[in-house]
């Protein structure tokens, strides 16, 4: 039983492996980027809207919202970072369903990659929005002795957001091998509607919990300033 899509190397040359893990992750940042082309090329105000942009918009405005709520200021800076994690993973989870197909989110090289893009945003988001200084001491809050303390969370969080997606969807691809073994005809059809929705939750989970570092790097002393309206001069 193969744990993770790096096992499987297709090619390789030298010190340089294609595995599963690079190939299927190409594979779905080329689906995501086709069907956002194909929704979005023929964008409309109009009353009559078609099927995809209506799904678009509902898609979009969910993100909106649940941004909103976690962070209690305006969502727009942190919508293109967290819909794209968000949209990833869960594209990701939901196409295990297709036969042949290896989730990327099922190896640990891919979680932690979108770990380290969760750990690099939100010191950018922070000192974005609160500058160097005032982000930086609240490493040493309530006292300097706190820092190294407070790295040491940094760090742990991030290595925590990649394991647990890691090991939720490896262990789902696990059960449904089990399960195909005991019986192969009933156990894997409900293994697999099982797996949408979970699929979903891990992506939901992720998305939120990078909503709530980044938020809480933008506050100082648990109060938020709310960020600029960008639209006005």
């Amino acid at each position: 039983m193969e744990i993770s899509p790096d096992i499987t190397t297709y090619w390789t040359y030298g010190p340089f492996k294609l595995n599963a893990t690079i190939v299927y992750t190409w594979l779905t940042m080329a689906l995501l980027v086709g069907v956002s082309w194909l929704v979005t090329r023929n964008l409309t105000s109009d009353e009559q809207l078609t099927r995809g942009q209506n799904l678009l918009e509902v898609l979009v405005q969910a993100l909106y919202d649940q941004i909103g709520e976690i962070s209690q200021q305006r969502p727009e800076r942190y919508l293109p970072f967290i819909g794209t994690l968000f949209i990833f993973i869960a594209t990701s989870n939901l196409l295990a369903i297709v036969p042949g197909y290896r989730p990327p989110t099922g190896s640990l090289s891919t979680t932690t990659a979108l770990a380290l893009c969760v750990f690099i945003a939100v010191p950018l988001y922070g000192v974005s929005h609160l500058g160097w200084k005032t982000y930086l001491k609240q490493y040493t809050r309530p006292t300097p002795i706190m820092l190294p303390f407070n790295i040491i969370g940094e760090l742990s969080r991030t290595l925590a957001l990649a394991v647990r997606l890691f090991g939720n969807v490896m262990s789902g691809s696990m059960i449904v091998a089990v399960l195909i073994a005991i019986a192969p005809l009933f156990f894997p059809i409900v293994m697999q509607l099982f797996g949408l929705v979970t699929g979903l939750i891990q992506a939901y989970i992720f998305a939120v919990l990078a909503m709530v570092y980044i938020a809480s790097a933008t506050q100082v002393q648990g109060e938020t300033r709310p960020l600029p309206d960008d639209t006005n001069p």
